[in-house]
Formats: C-alpha cells, structure tokens, sequence
C-alpha cells in the first residue's frame, strides 16, 4: 500500500481520445461520482475501484491533456494536481494511458508525468486496433527504457484490466533516471523555483517556474519570486521549453524505432474514403443537418411518452398527499409547491437521456471530432470555435447541460462568447410556450402540402440559432483576446459503441443535471408558490365575499364559482400584485397584468407559462388545447375584441424567443464563469433585447 491511506488514490492521466474515460467506467464502474475541483468549474470524476479481495483504490479521472503545459482550464487542473504536494486530489500513483496506435504523439505527456517521480504505469489502449492496423509493440523493450510497467488493454470491453489492478498493487517505488533532466541546464534554478514553490521536485518547479504568467491559481507573491528568479538566472525559458520538446521527442522517435513495427495498414482505405464524405463542405453538411434533423425529432417525438407518464405519476401524487394529508399549509406546500417544483427537473429527463445517447454515440463512434473540424470554418466568421458547436446542439433540449460542454473551449474568449449565446438557441422549455401562441395566432392551414403552423415553429428555430450567431459576432468584436486561439483536432479512429460506455456516460449526464439544476428549481417553485398562496389584504383572505358581492352566483356551478374565486384569489396575490405593478411596463408591448404574472412566473422556467395561464384564466387543466381555447376566449375590456390577437401573439413569441427566463440558466453561467458579472449582463442584455424586438414587432403589426 503506497502513501499509508486504506484506499490508494490514483490519478488517469491521458491525451484526449485515448479511451482514458473508457478505462475509468472499466475499473470503477457505476462506483463514481462527478463534482468540481475547488474554487473552479471544471468537472472532476472520482470513484472506487476493488483491486483485490482486500484493497481498493479511489480512481480519479484528471481532464484530458496533450502536455504538461497547459493551455486551457482543464489542463492547468491536471498540472495543479500532480504537482502541488499539499493538494487534496494529488495522487499517490498515476496510470498514464496511452492510445496504442499513436504512441508518438502520447508518449511526449507520458515521459512528461514520468520525470515527475511518482510510482507510474503505462497502459496501452485501443489494443484492437492495433491489431487490425498490422501494428506490432514490443512491450519488453519500452518497460526497459522507462523503467515502468506497461499494460496492454482494451478498456471498452474490459479486456487486461485485472492485469492492470495487479499492476497497480506491485507498483515500485522505486526512482528513476529523468527523460530530461533539468539540472543539467538549468540547475540552480530548478532549485530555488522549488523553494519557492515548497515542491519535491525540480521537474515540477520548472514546469510552473517556465509558464508563471500563464497560471492563474498562483499567488501575487510566487509570481514576482518566480519572475525575479527568471530575470537574475538569465535562463530563457522558452528555448529551454523548445529544448525539453525536442529532446522528449527524439528519445520516445529513437524508442518507437526499436519497439513498434507496422505492417501496411488494413483498413485506412475505407475509413479515409468516409472522411472525405463526411468533412466535405456539401455533403458533409447535408449529412450533419439529416443527423440533427433525427436528433431534433427524436428529442421531441420520443421524449413525449416517458414525459407525460412522469407528469401523470407526479400528478397522481400530489391528489394522493392532497387526499390523505389533513387540509393545511404543509399539504399545500408540498402538493403544491415541492411535488411541482421536483417534477419540473425530473419531466426533463427523457429528453437529457434522448439528447446526451445520440451525442455520446457520435463521440463514441468517433464522428463528433469530424463534426468539430467540419464547422470550425464557418464558426470563426463569428468569432465562435468549431468546438462550440457541440454547446449548440445541446442547446436545443436545454442550456445547463449545454453550457457545460463549453468546458473543454481553451480560447476564454470563445468559451465566454460561446456560454453567452447559447441560451438564445431554441430549448425544449420553449416548445409548450411556441405550441400555445402559434396556435393562438398562427391559421392551421397548409401552403403546398407544408403546415403553415410547422413553418412559423421552425422560423423561430433558426431564428434563434441566427440571433445566437450574431449575437456572437457583436461580442467577438467587443471582448479583448487574452490569448491566441489555436484549433487542434485528433481525428478517432471509428468505433463500433459499447452500450456500457454510452449508458454509464448517461447516468452521469443525468445525474448532474438533478442535482445541479433541481436544487435551484425547486427553490424557486417553492418561492413563487408561497407568493401565489397569499396575499396582503382582505381580498386575498376573503375572496369568496368579495366575488359573490361582484357576480351573479346563481348563474354559476359551484365548481365554476370556485374557479372564478381562485382566479380573483390569484389577482390579488402577491404575485399578482406584482403583476399589475408592472403593467405599465408590459403595456406597450400589449400585455395586460394577466400575461406579466405568466411572465414572473416563467422567469423560473419558461414553460411554467403555461401552467400560469391555465391558472389566471381558471382552467383546471394544464392541456394546452385547453389553455388555448381559454386564452382565445379572453376579451379585451377597452375594446371587447379577442385579446390575444395577431400582434400580441407574436410579441410574445418575440419576447419568449430572446428573453434570459431560466433561473437554473442563470446559476449555471454564474458556476461556470466564476463570476456575477457575465449572468447579470447576459440577463439584463437577453431581456433588454427581447423587450425591444417585442415592442417593436407589437407596434409594428398593430
């Protein structure tokens, strides 16, 4: 046992594309959990892996690396770990991984956490492809060289991997002579740089002591130390850089030699012939928009079933505590409030699972890179990365997962635009809003054989994407570039989806989408509930006076009669206070008190609008048939004509397009920007925007 501790924790450290992720589910399992590393946002994957009948080891996931110098977020996260000694994720052992078919490339990092002096073994990945491609790997000769055991696997089918736990259970301790050592050129300076850092190796000094200006977790203090040093030691550490890379490359070159033989390859012909289908400019967009056309429709087709039967349990629920528990505020809260505000994480479920299987089949099956370098071209012409398409996509079932994937962005810049825009594509919260207005203000007719209502739904898809694509313009030209963006993307070879891989990485998506998002819907359900549930005055607490004083009872049922209660209920709630506050506001753009109550409530999430609506217009039922043909009814009192006309309906349809109404959303960009700043204007500019682009689209069409 190394390091003293019950449970050896060992770090995965790798290039991406190396079936690093593949391995950790092989080795862990579902025993694993996904959290953050301190003070930043980047995701950190841990579990527990049973090597023997008597020892586990805790197996830690670092984010995918091409270098120990790092050039993004995650990549400053693996550096951080494997070298600062009182860090809580540093790892008693690491398991470098390694694709076997592009050792190359791999073993530069390898022979990098190499010189850092922990116990190490290198795994070769991907054996089956070796094979396949006529590649022979002496293993002998490189356990020789580097001193280390290397283990042969295929993680996607758990092949060598009790070879691998044994393994990590013999590790030596044993200290070896470094790839490069820095000594040689610079030795003073490796140690004062490690002095100052208070590190155990010179290596690790010089790896943070060459880069100090590009580290952000660094302290003021360190910093000017370590530039001083620089400055009295006239080492200059970029030609000292350059030299450790070519002397790194050279040594795994001069070993590959020796240790790799490769036959003529066996299946480069027809995996090079469908990459220039599937990255040409024509076709290769035409066989990306059929591929988003199933993705959409199967988000929104498939979705349906699993979500109504999740909205009928819940439902079935709440009329079950509302029959067995005794009338109170605490049945109501929690029939009411909570019931409602945990089926509205839940209910979008489906839909993360639905949209997170097709991407993880397109990155399983190695298709994602292609899509990736397929439209960088066009991203760059605003200011985007090809790696934000991927936030994009996702965008269409919702944005917290979405804004997630911009994580592995390296440009701040591109990242930063990228999280700023994304909420304007068009999510599945907005869907029940699109179906109630388009069918309030949209004919159900046909212009050749094309549903006049299915082109209206599908304008404001594209309407969003372009907005996001402008939007993204305008930022790039407006945010400095701290740093040049570079775009570098290792093509995968093709692979055939393992059903484990793609359900583990699932479960994992889904999970965090509970419990990050969940938390804060509920709250805010909660929150608006108990505004719903009282009022300031009188009216409030004796509404039934007060509408039998107002209305005819005889000519109401008594079920009507207490629709039209709750309804006056509402209307002097403090929400509904709230919302007749704001009418002014709201006016110009056609709305009444009614619609700005729908509008409060929807900032939670959009489509709470609908539920809203069937509220204020005393419909028991949330069916949006129903809703419509209430809302259709309602009258305008100045005029007596129908309120939601055309112009109404398609400010609010302009309004529900570009407003910022997703408080999760909102919590998310402050999670992964770190920062008040960036949530704030992008509220204040989506709904500043929408409320414009409303004003002007009702003025105009009035």
């Amino acid at each position: 046992m190394i390091g003293g501790r019950k449970a050896l924790k060992v770090a995965l450290v790798g290039n991406p594309n190396t079936g690093k992720s593949s391995l950790f589910n092989a080795l862990t399992g579902l025993n694993q959990k996904v959290s953050n590393y301190p003070g930043i946002t980047v995701e950190k994957k841990s579990g527990f892996s049973k090597l023997d009948q008597r020892s586990i080891a805790e197996m830690v996931d670092l984010p995918g690396t091409y270098s120990l110098h790092p050039s993004s977020i995650d990549e400053e996260v693996v550096l951080r770990t494997l070298t600062e000694p009182d860090n809580p994720d540093r790892p008693d052992a690491i398991v470098a991984v390694a694709d076997a078919t592009n050792l190359k490339r791999n073993l530069y990092l390898f022979t990098q956490v190499l010189d850092l002096g922990l116990p190490t073994i290198l795994v070769l990945n991907m054996v089956d492809q070796v094979q396949r491609k006529g590649i022979e790997i002496d293993v002998e000769k490189l356990e020789e060289a580097f001193g280390v055991k290397v283990v042969l696997v295929n993680a996607r089918r758990g092949e060598g991997i009790n070879v691998l736990k044994q393994s990590i259970l013999e590790l030596s301790h044993e200290l070896r002579a470094p790839v490069f050592d820095i000594r040689k050129d610079a030795p003073n300076y490796a140690e004062s740089a490690r002095k100052i850092l208070n590190l155990n190796g010179d290596y690790a000094a010089w790896l943070i002591a060459s880069q100090v200006s590009e580290l952000s977790y660094l302290s003021a203090s360190e910093k000017d130390q370590l530039e001083q040093l620089t400055l009295r030691s006239e080492v200059d550490t970029k030609k000292l850089h350059i030299r450790e890379t070519i002397q790194r490359y050279k040594i795994v070159n001069d070993l590959l030699k020796e240790a790799v033989t490769v036959s003529p390859e066996k299946d480069r012909s027809w995996s090079g012939r469908l990459d220039r289908i599937i990255t040409h400019k024509v076709y290769g967009v035409l066989i990306l928009l059929g591929l988003l056309f199933l993705i959409f429709q199967a988000i929104f087709s498939w979705a349906e079933l699993p979500m109504n039967l999740i909205d009928t349990v819940f439902n079935e629920l709440s009329i079950w505590i509302k029959d067995t528990m005794e009338p109170g505020a605490l049945r109501a809260l929690i029939a009411d409030g909570i019931i409602p505000g945990i089926a509205g994480v839940v209910i979008f479920l489906p839909q993360i699972f639905i949209l997170f299987t097709f991407i993880t089949l397109m990155e399983e099956t190695g298709y994602m890179a292609r899509v990736v370098f397929l439209m960088d071209k066009l991203m760059k012409r605003f200011g985007l990365s090809g790696k934000s398409v991927v936030p994009l996509i996702s965008g269409t079932a919702c944005a917290i997962p979405a804004i997630m994937a911009t994580r592995n962005i390296e440009s701040w810049k591109e990242r930063l635009i990228t999280i700023f825009v994304t909420p304007f594509t068009t999510c599945s919260a907005r869907l029940p809003v699109y179906t109630v207005l388009i069918g309030l203000v949209i004919p159900s007719e046909k212009i050749m054989g094309i549903n006049l209502q299915g082109i209206v739904l599908m304008f404001m898809y594209l309407l969003g994407f372009g907005t996001a694509l402008g939007s993204a313009w305008l930022m790039s030209k407006m945010i400095p570039t701290r740093t040049a963006s570079h775009f570098i993307v290792e093509m995968p070879a093709y692979r055939v989806p393992l059903y484990k891989n793609v359900l583990l990485t699932i479960w994992g998506k889904g999970k965090s989408f509970v419990t990050n998002a969940g938390k804060i819907i509920i709250a805010i359900s909660i929150i608006l509930w108990v505004m719903a549930s009282n009022g300031p005055n009188e009216h409030f607490t004796e509404a039934e006076r007060f509408v039998a004083a107002e209305v005819d009872t005889t000519q109401l049922t008594p079920e009507e009669f207490a629709s039209v209660v709750d309804g006056y209920r509402l209307e002097h709630s403090y929400v509904g206070y709230l919302g007749q506050a704001i009418e002014p506001a709201i006016r110009p753009l056609g709305y009444d008190w009614k619609v700005g109550i729908a509008l409060i409530s929807s900032f939670a999430a959009r489509e709470v609008f609908v539920g809203t609506m069937a509220t204020i217009y005393n419909v028991g039922s949330e069916d949006e048939m129903t809703v419509m043909e209430q809302m259709a009814a309602e009258k305008n009192k100045e005029t007596g004509k129908p309120f939601f006309t055309f112009p109404v309906g398609m400010s609010l349809l302009m309004f529900y397009a570009f407003a910022m109404q997703c408080v999760s959303t909102f919590a998310i960009v402050k999670k992964e920007t770190n920062s008040w700043r960036w949530p704030i204007m992008q509220a204040v500019f989506m709904s500043g925007f929408a409320y414009v682009v409303s004003l002007i689209t009702f003025q105009l069409l009035s």
